[in-house]
């Protein structure tokens, strides 16, 4: 997946060298770790961790933090910024000295399913430490605006110029050439936080309609997933091939199941469809809400019988051009350079100031 992560630490690489742990992997043949350098950018380093399955779960904590010091050695890493996706990670991190720390919270971690259950004492312990905190929506820093006193809202962006691609006519992709039309597409991951209950019932109302998924399935079960002639699974793509697909259907969805997890997501494909040019229908998440059910730029809908009001309501409409011009200048400033470049201006901000405390911290004790 190609997603907030990638985009925000590959502009960062642009100036830094940037390293990226992975989430270790348990119970391999041996211990150790390797690196990879990325093709496109040498500025760019991929960390693998693994720990066999003898270590003890102590054990193997102790062996990570082994191989992220000779990381550091070995590339004679000295100034360096900590950049947390997940609190877990401070169980192997917490002994480093950064010149600072930022936690980009992209997702409330503690409600998906699966989640480690001290998860939220880590996400606390984490908050502590950290100099700077960023959300992926703004409903997830409505949460936790209080529990920070440096901490910011990032919602979703877009790279405009890669999914606008899926404006131009192009030829279809050839595992849903065969598909007919109409067409409703979606990609993403599919887990608990996708409602297949939805998507059952619409796709049984409407058989004439096509459903089209994209992305693979993680914590649960495959075999629960709907099955009919009218459901097509394509499994996951790459990032440079979304716009193909996306650009050979009728209309874009976003059939998020309304529970504990999707309760501050911010999703990244409601702009990237949009920037697509295509229709979107999704069912009531805050952050799709507002701003874009509220201006009219996406339709909502929480269960099948209003979900195909939406579409034949968007088939209806024979003139687009007034709904595409009202997306276009909405999305006008969106973009994940612009993006990058506030968080790095609230960076060193941060940074400038915590200098200034140094030193008249310093100061009194001359």
């Amino acid at each position: 997946m190609y997603q907030r992560p990638q985009h925000l630490l590959t502009r960062f690489s642009h100036y830094h060298r940037v390293f990226i742990i992975e989430e270790p992997l348990y119970n391999q043949p041996e211990t150790g770790y390797q690196v990879q350098i990325d093709h496109e950018n040498k500025n760019l380093f991929i960390a693998s961790m693994k720990v066999s399955g003898e270590d003890t779960k102590n054990a193997g904590v102790d062996a990570i933090k082994n191989m992220i010091d000779s990381l550091i050695k070995i590339y004679a890493v000295k100034n360096f910024m900590l950049w947390y996706y997940s609190p877990m990670a401070l169980a192997y991190s917490n002994h480093l000295l950064p010149m600072l720390t930022v936690y980009d919270c992209m997702d409330e971690l503690s409600a998906f399913k699966f989640a480690p259950p001290d998860i939220k004492e880590k996400e606390a312990e984490l908050l502590k430490k950290t100099d700077i905190v960023f959300t992926g929506g703004q409903s997830l820093y409505e949460a936790k605006k209080n529990l920070h006193d440096n901490i910011h809202a990032f919602p979703s962006s877009i790279d405009k110029s890669h999914f606008s691609k899926a404006r131009l006519d192009s030829e279809d992709a050839g595992d849903q050439a065969a598909i007919p039309h109409p067409r409703f597409g979606f990609y993403g991951v599919v887990d608990e936080r996708f409602d297949i209950f939805l998507l059952d019932e619409i796709s049984r109302l409407k058989p004439q309609w096509h459903f089209i998924i994209i992305g693979p399935v993680v914590k649960i079960d495959p075999a629960t997933l709907p099955k009919k002639e009218n459901i097509h699974y394509l499994g996951g793509k790459l990032y440079n091939e979304l716009p193909l697909y996306l650009g050979n259907w009728d209309i874009a969805i976003l059939p998020f199941a309304l529970n504990e997890s999707t309760k501050y997501i911010s999703p990244t494909k409601t702009p990237e469809y949009l920037a697509g040019g295509k229709p979107v229908i999704s069912t009531s998440i805050t952050d799709v809400v507002n701003p874009y059910g509220t201006m009219g730029l996406v339709k909502i809908a929480d269960n099948a019988q209003e979900f195909i009001d939406a579409a034949e309501a968007i088939f209806s409409d024979n003139n687009k051009s007034l709904w595409l011009k009202k997306t276009d200048d909405f999305l006008a400033g969106n973009s994940w350079n612009r993006t990058w470049h506030k968080m790095n201006t609230i960076i060193e901000h941060t940074l400038e100031k915590n200098k200034i405390k140094t030193i008249k911290t310093l100061k009194s004790y001359v």
